[in-house]
């Protein structure tokens, strides 16, 4: 099988296991938004985004170096994996210490418990399945995206929708399913077979913690970049904006899920392809192809903004979520960013420059915070969502420079810039909406397809050759 094909089978595997749990995922949020009003809300997200900034830390991202020496045929895996899991055990010990520290946080004070619980289930979980991965247990590794959101979605109803549990609710909820998948995906893929204390290679422990702790800030600064808006329109509009705020966001989440299951398989083919000949070539085809389809979702996800967003956002409990998708279009078009960001990180992974995305990422954070600072005082949400696009903007444009002194692969600026003219102009439409608004947003999305038609059709081309 072709290195192509390889791809395409390992993003189809990932994409069957991800759409059915992401379809559920949107289901939720009409759940969430029906039975929270948007400062329950706010606090529900608030909640979720300290255990995801948090994870990072409490298990010094060794996830991350589970998949790049887990899938590296130079490594043992009980070693990787062992390794792991006492780097785990020992960032969990330490945080069951510091937690108490979380009660000066008043956004979660009232959930503490139920936090620390989140975090040490979910950083389970997440060893679990990525050393599945790892092993190539795709298969097994996509059924549990299904059966987790599942277990998440029947709690969720039990829990929050019958009990009105309200934030509580959603916290067991994760919990349970967390754990429900982790033990799972460990009995089924018999992990206990790779996991003894023996098998702690100290050399090998140094590499992927030299690895993985530069990921560390990266990942917290991700977190900044993506959650400080809610924090500065919380504080300097009000919480229910930055609930509004977060409604909004969800559309453009679609996006991020279509990057995510890629992402999932093009690491794998990436770390694969490492030492190949016409690596650059392989990078380049698949970046084109990458970017074209994210592109033609951005494009429909716009067009189509308004009822996307009435389908995922309740209005009966709180009206604002009703103006959810006035927000919406410019967040499509950072996230369509982050995405590209998301790839070009691909290549400080295989290449083991963790360190330059680090240094990226804090230029993102720092511009975030900057413009979050001077704009929302003045415009408001709109001002949050102009910091975002920036910040992601330029975090862009410094790793297609940076990235590509590693692996310089070609890439079409003119192509890029046209396809962010179009997008730009599907955005005003879409919040202005005009009578002339359908058959704008059809010819747009057209001239969208015919920019990105060559490249879609090379990577076709490539996938159909034995």
């Amino acid at each position: 099988m072709n290195k192509y094909r390889t791809l395409a089978v390992n993003t189809i595997v990932f994409a069957i296991g991800s759409f059915g749990s992401k379809i559920l995922s949107f289901f939720l949020n009409y759940l969430y938004t029906g039975n929270m009003d948007s400062s329950m809300y706010y606090t529900k997200e608030a909640l979720e985004i300290t255990a995801n900034f948090l994870i990072p830390v409490v298990t010094f991202s060794i996830t991350d170096a589970v998949i790049r020496y887990g899938l590296d045929r130079n490594y043992e895996k009980r070693s990787v994996f062992s390794n792991a899991i006492a780097v785990e055990l020992f960032g969990i010990l330490a945080f069951l210490l510091l937690s108490p520290l979380l009660l000066l946080y008043p956004d979660v004070r009232d959930h503490v418990p139920l936090l620390v619980g989140y975090i040490c289930i979910s950083a389970f979980r997440q060893l679990s399945t990525q050393f599945a991965r790892a092993r190539g247990l795709v298969r097994l590794y996509a059924a549990d995206g299904i059966f987790c959101t599942l277990m998440l979605f029947l709690f969720n109803l039990l829990f929050v929708g019958h009990l009105q549990w309200g934030v509580t609710g959603f916290m067991l909820a994760v919990m349970l399913s967390d754990l429900c998948s982790g033990t799972l995906v460990w009995l089924i893929a018999g992990h206990s077979r790779y996991f003894s204390f023996r098998f702690v290679d100290r050399e090998l422990l140094q590499v992927m913690t030299r690895f993985s702790l530069p990921l560390i800030p990266t990942a917290l600064l991700w977190i900044v970049t993506g959650f400080s808006d809610r924090i500065f329109i919380r504080h300097m509009v009000d919480a229910a904006a930055a609930g509004v705020y977060g409604a909004a966001a969800k559309v453009p989440n679609l996006i991020s899920m279509v990057s995510t299951i890629f992402y999932q398989a093009w690491n794998m083919s990436a770390i694969a392809e490492n030492d190949s000949e016409g690596r650059a070539k392989f990078y380049s085809q698949v970046y084109n192809a990458y970017q074209s389809l994210l592109v033609l979702a951005a494009g429909f996800l716009i067009a189509l903004v308004k009822p996307f967003s009435s389908l995922i956002n309740n209005t009966d409990l709180d009206a604002s979520y009703g103006t959810a998708y006035l927000f919406t279009p410019m967040l499509i078009v950072a996230v369509l960013l982050m995405c590209l960001n998301q790839f070009l990180s691909s290549i400080y992974t295989v290449s083991k420059h963790t360190a330059n995305s680090f240094y990226t990422s804090l230029v993102a954070a720092a511009l975030n915070l900057l413009f979050n600072a001077l704009l929302i005082p003045k415009y408001g949400v709109h001002g949050a969502i102009a910091a975002t696009f920036i910040s992601y903007f330029v975090c862009y444009v410094i790793r297609l420079f940076d990235a590509r002194r590693y692996i310089p692969f070609a890439v079409s600026h003119l192509r890029f810039a046209v396809n962010l003219g179009l997008l730009f102009a599907m955005c005003a439409v879409a919040v202005n909406e005009p009578a002339w608004l359908i058959p704008f947003q059809a010819g747009a999305f057209l001239l969208l397809a015919a920019v990105n038609f060559r490249s879609l059709m090379d990577t076709a081309k490539k996938l159909l050759r034995r």
